[in-house]
């Protein structure tokens, strides 16, 4: 694909658009490093169980959502949240099961639904609103399990 074609894609793209793309980018992107660092940091089976599980399902979404932006032009790989990822990679067991599930699991999951929700409503492309559309029961799904998860770490 030519330079100028590549870019005459990537300004039909609507800045609604364009920033859930990022968003959403950036959010798979933290979830994934987060979710590695439990599988070796985190002392909870459950909370282990868990990461594993967003590895699965957010490696799978973001494939999806590549392959979009990448229609669009859009090449970049998204960077995770580096603020979030180093205050969870100086901590170990417990303390690390508690920001996880507070930070990851739980707040990344609730901005996520929210994210994936104004975009399957408001987006302009069709494909990225289709695709939004089809996420969100996975994450909000996700996002009930880190309630659970939160639940069960609360009362234990």
């Amino acid at each position: 694909m030519s330079a100028p074609v590549a870019q005459a894609q990537s300004e039909k793209l609507s800045p609604i658009d364009q920033q859930f793309l990022q968003d959403a980018g950036q959010a798979g992107a933290t979830e994934l490093a987060a979710s590695k660092l439990a599988l070796t940091h985190a002392s909870d089976r459950q909370v282990r169980e868990f990461a594993q599980r967003m590895i699965v399902d957010h490696t799978k979404l973001a494939r999806n959502l590549d392959v979009l932006a990448k229609r669009h032009g859009i090449t970049a790989p998204a960077a995770a949240d580096s603020s979030l990822i180093g205050s969870l990679q100086n901590l170990q067991g417990a303390e690390f099961d508690k920001a996880y599930i507070e930070k990851v699991a739980m707040d990344g999951h609730q901005k996520a639904v929210a994210l994936f929700r104004k975009e399957s409503e408001s987006g302009n492309d069709t494909a990225l609103k289709a695709a939004a559309a089809k996420a969100l029961p996975v994450i909000s799904h996700h996002y009930e399990m880190a309630q659970q998860l939160a639940k069960a770490k609360a009362a234990s």
